[in-house]
């Protein structure tokens, strides 16, 4: 199971919001440049992270994203799930309709724990842990290698 650009992109941009939220809202631009990634892809991702309630657009002078809430506030999981949609591995786990061998299926149980661990994992995981690993990584106090 691999996580598309969409996820990853939606992460980095997120992070990048959140390093330079105390200049206020960040312009699309930058965060292309600074995260090399095209401003229409960044642009349908930031979308899909602002229709989720975790960015705001801010518009006029001074405008970009900027985050809804604190970044102790967000998840992991939350970010994924707005890019991305469901977690779960395979289409049963989420539709048990989706095939008639569900409730026989002792594979469908292993399925359902991966989408829980996983789960687990990102939403145990905030925005605020990722920018204080990332700033420890980048080693400089306001110096931000994403």
């Amino acid at each position: 199971m691999k996580l598309s650009t969409k996820g990853r992109y939606g992460t980095r941009a997120m992070i990048d919001i959140a390093l330079y939220r105390d200049s206020g809202s960040t312009l699309l631009k930058d965060i292309s440049t600074r995260q090399g990634i095209s401003l229409k892809y960044l642009d349908h991702i930031l979308s899909n992270l602002r229709k989720a309630g975790l960015v705001k657009n801010v518009r006029g002078k001074g405008g970009g994203y900027a985050l809804m809430r604190s970044p102790s506030q967000i998840t992991l999981c939350e970010i994924i799930e707005a890019v991305e949609g469901s977690l779960a591995p395979v289409e049963c786990v989420d539709d048990p309709d989706y095939c008639k061998k569900t409730s026989t299926c002792s594979a469908r149980d292993v399925w359902m724990k991966v989408r829980q661990s996983i789960e687990d994992v990102l939403r145990n995981t905030s925005l605020q842990s990722l920018i204080e690993n990332q700033e420890k990584k980048a080693g400089t106090p306001g110096t931000y290698a994403i």
